[in-house]
């Protein structure tokens, strides 16, 4: 069972469109709404894959009623935890060559009782969980110190944890020694103030988060592929991709990929990229089932490309 945490859910609003035009009135081609949030496209994937999940997570108001009711329909179990303020809407608008444009909402508010609510569900809901995915930004009202104290909470209870997020907020839970942290190549080149314009560049920056605790790092390099460093060393895996129709949730679904697969070495890494393969030919931010997958289009190499520049570079 994999549990998820996701402490500023939204609902996840996505248009396909022609073109974008500043000004313009727009027509989509399509839309759909989905369950938004990192944990909970986490718990998504892992759902669609067949094993039990459970998303714990603040829900307030209407948006949130309808997020409880969109995960439930999904299969995946909810607890969640009541808050005054309303679970925010996120909008995103593709184009036919895949390009993004997202406008992010803040969410609600937290207040100290809400943020110890969401502490303590997490702690009594987290008995018999294989792994506990902590997953997006902080809400106002949570500081960021936040993820830390919830890692080493985790931690007591004798549980594995792996962490997705960013800035100040995963510095700050490092030196708590998440077992895995998952950042892209653009989290990763702010954790370690400095630009990342090679393979080998990611690989050197992950090495650094190590040094500062996390036990593993899952680097999402874009188009490029994925690079797992750990205890053992160093591994890089990528795949073919046909088309790309929407990159939204696509790291999210690697994760949810990684841990399906235990977690840990290279076969953990070949799922992670099948599935972050996957989401990225499927519209909005729609999970991959195992129907998707195309484990044959995954190359793991012997070596890691060091010398490879990257195609998006970093910071």
């Amino acid at each position: 069972m994999i549990l998820t945490v996701t402490p500023n859910p939204s609902l996840d609003r996505t248009y396909e469109i022609p073109t974008l035009e500043r000004g313009a009135v727009l027509r989509a081609t399509a839309d759909r709404i989905d369950p938004g949030g990192k944990g909970v496209n986490v718990s998504r994937a892992v759902a669609a894959a067949g094993h039990r999940t459970l998303a714990v997570l603040p829900l307030g108001g209407p948006a949130g009623a309808a997020l409880g009711d969109l995960l439930a329909a999904e299969g995946i179990e909810v607890a969640g935890v009541p808050v005054a303020g309303q679970t925010r809407s996120n909008i995103s608008a593709v184009e036919p060559d895949g390009t993004l444009t997202k406008i992010n909402a803040a969410g609600p508010e937290l207040s100290a009782d809400e943020s110890r609510a969401l502490l303590e569900t997490v702690r009594t809901r987290s008995a018999g969980a294989d792994w506990i995915a902590c997953c997006g930004s902080l809400p106002r009202g949570l500081a960021p110190s936040w993820y830390a104290e919830l890692v080493a909470q985790v931690h007591q209870a004798g549980a594995r944890i792996a962490l997705d997020t960013s800035g100040p907020s995963l510095t700050a839970a490092l030196a708590a020694r998440p077992d895995v942290v998952k950042p892209n190549a653009e989290e990763l080149a702010q954790a370690v103030g400095r630009p990342l314009r090679t393979v080998g560049d990611a690989v050197e920056a992950a090495r650094d988060l190590r040094k500062l605790g996390a036990g593993a790092v899952l680097a999402s390099l874009g188009a490029d592929g994925q690079l797992l460093v750990d205890a053992d060393g160093e591994r890089f895996a990528s795949a073919r991709v046909a088309t790309v129709r929407s990159n939204v949730g696509a790291g999210d679904a690697s994760l949810a990929g990684f841990l399906a697969a235990g977690g840990v070495g290279v076969r953990a890494l070949a799922s992670a990229v099948a599935y972050g393969a996957a989401a990225v030919q499927l519209p909005g931010s729609a999970m991959p089932a195992p129907m998707d997958l195309d484990p044959s289009a995954v190359l793991v190499g012997d070596t890691v490309p060091v010398g490879l520049e990257l195609r998006e570079p970093a910071g």
